[in-house]
């Protein structure tokens, strides 16, 4: 067996509300986690440190390939959350070649907080990028959560560990 393993993952599909986006998104940008760090220092310490304090908020950005009234009309009320799946095919290669092919799927909820009327140039399609203020997140590898967090539940799952379960039960929730 090759010694190096090579990921691809190069193309993907988006769903709205359950339905096939197919050929309409021309660009995602699922949410970066970014962990809060609280920075410690004190007598008797040569130097600082800095401890998990949290989770900066989730943002999610498509950018859409045409005009498409039925996403915009969804994109449009601040006030019902979107539920979304972004599929993809996650191929490893070897020096064999292709060795595997599996489901990558990030599953997001929130509601959108930019949505344009658009970017038009002469002789160019039409662009429309709507930002989402995201709530929930997960990432599906293979069928095997990789993560899931849902800010408003708080839960954060790592691997399918509960990593909060003592703090929820230290406070009481």
């Amino acid at each position: 067996m090759s010694k190096i393993l090579i990921n691809k993952l190069t193309n993907a599909n988006v769903y709205m509300n359950g339905n096939n986006l197919l050929g309409r998104a021309e660009e995602v940008q699922l949410p970066q986690i970014k962990h809060k760090m609280a920075e410690h220092k004190a007598l008797g310490m040569i130097g600082s440190a800095e401890f998990f304090a949290g989770i900066d908020k989730l943002e999610c950005k498509i950018k859409w390939n045409a005009l498409y009234p039925d996403v915009l009309t969804t994109c449009a009320n601040p006030f019902i959350a979107v539920p979304i799946q972004v599929r993809a095919s996650l191929q490893t290669y070897t020096s064999a070649g292709k060795v595997s092919e599996v489901p990558a799927v990030a599953y997001i909820s929130g509601t959108f907080k930019e949505f344009p009327l658009g970017t038009i140039k002469p002789g160019d399609n039409a662009e429309y990028e709507t930002t989402m203020a995201v709530t929930y997140a997960k990432l599906a590898v293979a069928g095997v959560d990789i993560f899931e967090i849902d800010v408003l539940e708080n839960i954060y799952k790592v691997g399918g560990t509960d990593i909060l379960l003592p703090f929820k039960a230290n406070i009481g929730g």
